[in-house]
Formats: structure tokens, sequence, C-alpha cells
């Protein structure tokens, strides 16, 4: 298993560390453990709101029509130069 030191923990929170694993009768490093894992197997939640938010302006003046950017033609760049290089590398 993996360790980590933390570094500069404000005393404050060291100390709430300290209550804590008191009150749930295990060492500090086994509540820290139990914290970090708990807190990380939690879903990422993503704040949305922002989304809904410019959806309801949107709705609010009728919606919004947006074109397909354009899209440029181009010709494949020939890569049979590096492919010599590499062979002659080799």
């Amino acid at each position: 298993m993996a360790a980590i030191t933390i570094r500069k923990l404000p005393d404050d929170a060291k100390q709430r560390l300290r209550m804590r694993a008191a009150a749930h009768g295990q060492s500090m490093e086994a509540e820290a453990r139990d914290i970090l894992t708990t807190a990380l197997a939690e879903p990422v939640r993503a704040d949305l709101t922002w989304i809904e938010q410019l959806m309801a302006v949107a709705d609010e003046v009728g919606g919004v029509e947006l074109e397909p950017a354009a899209r440029e033609a181009y010709d494949a760049p020939d890569l049979t130069a590096l492919v010599d290089e590499r062979a002659v590398a080799e």
C-alpha cells in the first residue's frame, strides 16, 4: 500500500482529527485513511448550474440557432520522409 505525508496541516485540523479518531476508537492515521477513502469513493459531481442557466436564457428568447463551423479541406501531410528516416535509424 502507498503512504503519504501531509505537511502544513493546520493545528486545529490536527486537533479535530485527533478528537474524531478518539470518538471512533481508532488512531489518527486510521481516521484520516477512512476520511480519504470515503471522500474519494463518492462520485464526482460537476456544477452544471451555469449550463442550466444558459439554457433557461436561451429558452426565454426562443432558442438559439448555431451555424455549424465551416470546415476547410486540406491535403494530408506527406509522412513518407519520416517513415524513411525511422527505417534508416533502426
